[in-house]
């Protein structure tokens, strides 16, 4: 009996494309075993044609018109991996209206646009899959969608930059400032040339629009995500934080609360005893916590032209499996709720406070009695250094307040005169 081979098309042939031909080559001859067929590339959908010859050594799979492979009936699977919400939102979409099932690693789509894509895969009931999009390599959306769907999962949180991370790393363990890490980071191939989308938290705020959507099954966008990212942060202020006992990390929060979902990204000070202060270098971690399993973790390499690759191709097998069990479609859009998205005033975080003051009796007094008038507690006051114009520079660490109301009190501390700067504000993590 003549061997089943299942078609494919890529679409890019970039860092990522370039990983997915490499496994899928890996992996020729275990896939009967694996699979029960075979899957091949059989068009590669790219720019320039003479530079992907190269690439390759061969130009035999190549196009540049993408009619080419939408229209051949043959090719039964999409996979996009060139990145960017246009012309890939309008290529997945021609490619689901075709019948054809589409994996993807495009986080900025489905980040925008996950709702108009997962509904046009469900009416040709065709596969659409996305593990790629979040944490490279770790496994996140399956488990969340499959293994963890017995949970109401009450948090989704973690490490999910791989670029801010080494950066925050190198500025712990070798007392770097922001610059020089950064700068680090770009030679050794960690930073893009233009690393705004990274050091800004914009990448970090997509795959949490994306992962609180799966774990709270209702549709969260990327302009729903409160951002903040890392080029504030300094060496003083990692050095304190370990004198607090706590790292500080750029974290992916989402909750799901009584009162709507909270989802941001910002740096935060960690305790340094929880399992994400150890996830160190470019290394992402995600920590998830539901009502049945409790707390659990999924760590590992989080961006990268193999371990993007990893997850790319077990969707694409996924897929094949379907094919040939006829059971395709099974798993589409899980957003059935409607849950509002709380605005980031409304949400209740601790804070760490860096702030220059006169040095004088009373202005400790004058500063509790400010933040007591916006309800906001004070857990801990530690007075750092005296600077020679006679002025003291003060750590506040907060409890729990909303963060409206410190935003108010911090305020109205500026605009008194016995404080003459407001260094950093940075959230801390936890109770």
């Amino acid at each position: 009996m003549e061997e089943r081979v299942i078609k494919a098309a890529l679409l890019g042939l970039g860092t990522v494309g370039t990983g997915v031909y490499k496994v899928l080559k890996n992996q020729e001859e275990e896939m009967t075993a694996k699979l029960g067929c075979k899957v091949k590339i059989s068009r590669i959908l790219v720019r320039n044609l003479e530079k992907a010859a190269r690439k390759l050594g061969d130009d035999s799979l190549l196009t540049n018109d993408w009619k080419e492979i939408v229209a051949d009936p043959s090719i039964e699977i999409v996979i996009e991996v060139m990145g960017g919400i246009h012309p890939a939102k309008e290529y997945i979409l021609d490619a689901l209206k075709a019948g054809k099932h589409v994996v993807t690693a495009n986080k900025d789509l489905i980040a925008v646009h996950g709702r108009e894509l997962l509904e046009a895969a469900g009416e040709t009931k065709a596969d659409f899959m996305f593990e790629a999009a979040v944490a490279g390599g770790i496994p996140i959306i399956g488990p969340l969608k499959q293994s963890l769907a017995g949970n109401h999962m009450t948090e989704v949180m973690g490490i999910v930059n791989g670029t801010t991370n080494f950066i925050l790393t190198r500025m712990t363990q070798d007392g770097m400032e922001f610059k020089d890490a950064l700068a680090l980071a770009t030679e050794l191939g960690y930073a893009e040339a233009d690393p705004t989308a990274d050091i800004d938290g914009l990448d970090a705020g997509r795959k949490v629009a994306i992962l609180a959507s799966v774990a709270f099954n209702s549709r969260v966008v990327f302009d729903d995500v409160y951002i903040e990212g890392i080029t504030k942060i300094s060496a003083k202020d990692i050095r304190y934080a370990k004198e607090m006992g706590c790292d500080i990390k750029l974290l992916g929060v989402a909750r799901n609360t009584e009162e709507g979902v909270e989802a941001y990204v910002c740096p935060m000070l960690i305790p340094s005893t929880h399992p994400l202060a150890t996830v160190n270098d470019s290394y992402n971690a995600v920590f998830v916590h539901g009502d049945a399993v409790e707390d659990a973790m999924f760590f590992g390499r989080g961006a990268g032209e193999m371990p993007t690759a990893s997850a790319v191709v077990g969707d694409i097998f996924e897929i094949v499996r379907n094919i040939l069990a006829g059971c395709c479609g099974r798993i589409g859009c899980t957003c059935y709720k409607q849950l509002p998205v709380k605005k980031m005033e409304s949400t209740y975080n601790r804070y760490f406070l860096r702030l220059h003051v006169e040095d004088k009796c009373g202005v400790l007094a004058e500063m509790t009695e400010v933040f007591a008038k916006y309800h906001v507690s004070v857990a801990q006051i530690i007075q750092k250094e005296r600077k020679d114009d006679d002025c003291a520079e003060v750590v506040v660490i907060t409890a729990k307040v909303r963060e409206g109301d410190f935003k108010t009190a911090i305020q109205e501390l500026s605009n008194r005169a016995s404080v003459k700067r407001i260094s950093k504000t940075i959230r801390v993590y936890g109770n």
